[in-house]
């Protein structure tokens, strides 16, 4: 025993260098084949164009945001294609991801999508979605969100709570937008009274018509969206206020300045925890995309580009003038949400399904 106990320093070097001489050449082809990846993606995107989808109409929040990526990513994407953005509005983002998918599957797409796009083949049971949002590569998100309803400082309605018994007519966009489906989750769960008008194209529509007295608010509209459209509406000083936060937790700044959550108003902690389910897609705010089937290394170059113009100085300030709030998640960390959120329990999509169907108030 004392000969091997003097003997095992001596093997134990051994083994240690022979593992380093091992593992020396394979690192250093680890590190020619990382190379040879960002060499052959700088090659493939030099002289070319990128098309950057955008699924809403121009001039809103989403539209700021897609267009603000688009004008940084392309100085961080291996031999600087140009991005070239299209906005593609309808079907809570699936009118753009369809037409992604006719494109060649070779990293030369990606679309900036509303978030309800993802969540709502969770919730449509009547209508076919082609396309699985959970199989869509995620690139990443330049915002988290917290929505909330606005009104006109001259509506009935004054605080969340008069909307247990009195209507309010919000403007609206389709099935799967936030603009229409947390107020009515809201309804169904809480017992509000939102009176959604269905037809408008996007926020900014929404707000001249709000504007136009043609409805009292809109709701699933967060603060950066809103300093793009009406920043006096943000400050108090326009013809338009903040009513509720739809969120369970809510941003500690608007809770502080009196802000309620709609979370408070649940009546037991099941519901509480459906209105949570239902406004998750607030957790990908701006959520950017590629259809799967793209090689690895240029999904994994549109990755890091993305997150490597979230952190880019310019970005950042223009960012500040535009009054836009930069909160991102890279695409692994957003891809894990989305792949959570489809782990959701049956019995809670089915609740959150009844939640979701509108029924105008009586």
């Amino acid at each position: 025993m004392p000969l091997m106990e003097n003997a095992m320093p001596h093997l134990k070097r051994a083994v240690t260098a022979g593992t380093v001489a091992f593992m020396l050449p394979a690192l250093a082809m680890s590190h020619a084949q990382a190379q040879a990846n960002a060499q052959d993606v700088a090659a493939f995107y030099k002289g070319r164009q990128i098309n950057m989808l955008i699924a809403s109409a121009v001039g809103g929040g989403y539209d700021a945001y897609a267009r603000l990526v688009g004008r940084h990513i392309g100085r961080y994407i291996p031999g600087n294609p140009s991005i070239v953005p299209m906005n593609m509005p309808g079907a809570s983002g699936t009118v753009a991801v369809q037409h992604m998918y006719t494109l060649p599957k070779e990293g030369t797409a990606f679309a900036a999508i509303v978030p309800g796009g993802i969540t709502r083949p969770l919730y449509d049971v009547h209508e076919r979605i082609k396309y699985d949002f959970s199989k869509l590569v995620y690139l990443g998100n330049a915002n988290t969100e917290v929505n909330l309803c606005w009104v006109r400082t001259d509506a009935k309605v004054k605080t969340f709570k008069d909307l247990f018994a009195n209507e309010l007519i919000i403007g609206a966009s389709g099935e799967g937008d936030s603009t229409r489906d947390f107020a009515v989750a809201e309804n169904n769960i809480l017992g509000t009274k939102f009176r959604v008008v269905q037809r408008y194209k996007g926020v900014r529509d929404i707000v001249l018509a709000v504007e136009r007295d043609e409805v009292a608010g809109l709701c699933g509209t967060g603060v950066p969206a809103m300093m793009v459209q009406r920043p006096e509406w943000v400050a108090g000083k326009g013809g338009g206020k903040m009513l509720v936060q739809q969120n369970v937790r809510g941003k500690p700044k608007l809770t502080d300045a009196g802000v309620p959550r709609t979370g408070d108003f649940a009546k037991t902690p099941e519901d509480r925890d459906l209105l949570g389910f239902i406004y998750a897609q607030q957790q990908f705010g701006r959520p950017f995309v590629m259809a799967p089937g793209a090689p690895p290394e240029r999904i994994a170059a549109l990755r890091q580009a993305f997150t490597q113009a979230m952190q880019d100085k310019e970005l950042l300030a223009e960012a500040a003038k535009m009054n836009l709030d930069i909160d991102p998640l890279s695409g692994t960390e957003l891809q894990a949400i989305v792949e959570r959120l489809y782990a959701t329990p049956e019995q809670t999509v089915k609740r959150a399904i009844n939640a979701l169907v509108y029924k105008p108030p009586t």
